[in-house]
């Protein structure tokens, strides 16, 4: 991040020194308006040279968030001295002392903003006071009310800048982060669900060829001229114990509930999915399951986000639940619904209003993107998911699906 940073940072000050020296040409020639001018080429011209340095250094060495806030004082300080030489706040492009708090408060920590931004304004009340005058063509006078003004209302917007940029980057950060992570935990899913199709795959290719060898191997055992013949009776008594043993091992993986997700099935039964997830979290509660319009054998089409965000959503049901899970499934016109509800004490308020954000976790265990992936997991299948409380201050997650995820 720091390094697309340090480009974007040399870009933009490439911007601002090609615009200072339009200025300081622009006023100094056309409107003829008396400036230190070579003391202002020279500040530019510095900006140039750490610029020049700041391309050649980004190559060789990592960039630190250390080493982006010098970056940023710099230019503040820059800004701050070419404020000094050309009338200090009263010059209309003091303004521009906002730019580097709105880059530290979108892309560095919080330490280095509030230090950045109170540097800035102890920056505008030095030019405040102390400062190079312009020479005005007219009669130019500031009532010192107005001066006054000015100056407090650079140090709010300073303040108010900081503060705003950094929580809407903070928040588009989390939800960047949050996202990378359900990319991340979804293609494990599918890399676990890979090793599954393998196991079928090899139980349902390699028992065949194996029963042919059983056969074989019987009737060979079964020969007399075998059968004294010592060392050859025994070598194949051996290769039927392997075989028995390549097909003990073909009989775990049949029996491994992940093999029950592969290219073999297409869809699967709803009240087996959620056995399914309900068993790989339980250890001691019950799952009961009732059906409203609808029978015990409705399929869907098997997808993986429905399969990861029922994991992390019956995961909660059990971790919050006292004895019971109970899961809802019912059907009309539109939808399929499924609603699970514990028998916790339900949701807080303060989770309730925040439920689907990242990183939103009520007993700070884990990351608390559980809820946030199943969320995005389900509306990605244009499925709708919906957190509330019921009568009974019971925790109710409702999922409704579309009659397209049903399986003909």
């Amino acid at each position: 991040m720091n390094t697309i940073l340090i480009t974007n940072l040399i870009k933009i000050r490439w911007i601002a020194i090609l615009g200072q020296f339009a200025a300081i040409f622009f006023v100094h020639s056309i409107l003829e308006i008396n400036l230190l001018f070579f003391e202002c080429i020279i500040v530019i011209m510095l900006s140039v040279c750490i610029n020049l340095g700041a391309y050649f250094f980004q190559k060789k060495f990592k960039i630190s968030d250390e080493i982006v806030f010098l970056f940023l004082l710099f230019d503040t300080t820059q800004l701050g001295v070419l404020l000094f030489l050309n009338g200090g706040i009263l010059n209309p492009f003091s303004i521009l002392i906002l730019a580097p708090v709105i880059i530290s408060a979108t892309y560095l920590k919080s330490y280095w903003t509030v230090c950045l931004s109170l540097y800035s304004i102890f920056l505008v009340f030095i030019i405040k006071f102390f400062f190079i005058p312009l020479n005005w063509i007219n009669e130019f006078i500031i009532p010192d009310l107005y001066n006054n003004g000015l100056l407090i209302s650079l140090i709010v917007t300073i303040i108010f800048i900081a503060v705003y940029t950094y929580l809407f980057a903070s928040s588009s950060r989390k939800i960047s982060k949050a996202l990378s992570e359900t990319k991340l935990q979804l293609n494990n899913q599918k890399k676990i669900t890979e090793i599954g199709s393998l196991s079928a795959a090899a139980v349902h290719e390699l028992s065949t060829p194996l029963n042919t060898i059983f056969l074989i191997l019987n009737d060979l055992l079964k020969e007399k001229i075998l059968i004294h013949n010592k060392n050859l009776f025994k070598d194949i008594t051996l290769l039927k114990s392997q075989a028995e043993r390549c097909s003990n091992i073909l009989l775990s993986l049949s029996k491994n509930p992940q093999s029950l997700q592969n290219n073999f099935f297409e869809n699967i039964k709803i009240v087996d999915l959620i056995k399914l997830c309900f068993d790989k979290f339980n250890t001691n509660k019950v799952l009961n399951i009732n059906f409203k319009n609808t029978n015990k054998d409705i399929s869907i089409l098997y997808k993986e986000e429905i399969n990861y965000a029922f994991n992390n959503i019956i995961q909660n049901a059990i971790q919050y639940s006292i004895n019971e899970v109970n899961v809802s499934i019912s059907r009309n016109s539109k939808y399929l619904s499924i609603i699970i509800t514990d028998d916790g004490k339900g949701f807080s308020r303060d989770i309730l209003d925040k439920l689907g954000e990242p990183y939103i976790n009520k007993n700070n265990k884990g990351m608390g993107l559980g809820i946030f992936i199943a969320k995005n997991l389900i509306e990605n299948v244009n499925g709708k998911i919906f957190f509330y409380n019921s009568i009974n201050g019971k925790a109710v997650v409702e999922i409704k699906f579309k009659e397209t995820i049903l399986s003909l």
